[in-house]
């Protein structure tokens, strides 16, 4: 089973923008390094979602985000390791369009925010079949 490490400052980012973003969805990428089955999140940055008319059950992450994400990571020795999504008053497992527009080698955060806060985060990963499978996250 693949891990998803990452440090407590950055879960609080994770919460922080996903609730300032509420009731929209809010999305940004992950920066980090692989070992094995781990993967450690270095970074969490903010990305724009592009889909306008369906903010609040829809992303589309800005590609111009997605490239500077790349540059900064690049920048430090690391990688883009995934993408961080919210999903508004709805659990943190992925949608079928999760799945669509998802890659393999990359994980996956999913985080439930509701009015009153957040819910639960949850990490993902695409395994050999084209399904998503839960990534234990380690914080």
């Amino acid at each position: 089973m693949s891990a998803l490490r990452i440090a407590g400052v950055q879960v609080e980012r994770l919460k922080s923008l996903a609730a300032a973003g509420y009731p929209h969805e809010s999305c940004g990428v992950l920066i980090g390094r692989r070992s094995g089955e781990i993967t450690e999140v270095a970074a969490v940055t903010q990305a724009r979602n592009l889909n306008l008319e369906r903010a609040h059950d829809r992303y589309e992450l800005d590609p111009q985000d997605m490239v500077q994400s790349d540059q900064v990571a690049r920048r430090q020795g690391l990688e883009v390791v995934g993408v961080w999504h919210s999903h508004p008053d709805h659990p943190a497992r992925p949608s079928e369009l999760d799945r669509a527009g998802a890659w393999e080698a990359w994980s996956y955060i999913i985080v439930s925010v509701t009015r009153s806060g957040i819910r639960e985060i949850r990490a993902w990963r695409l395994d050999g079949s084209g399904d998503f499978v839960e990534e234990e996250l380690i914080a």
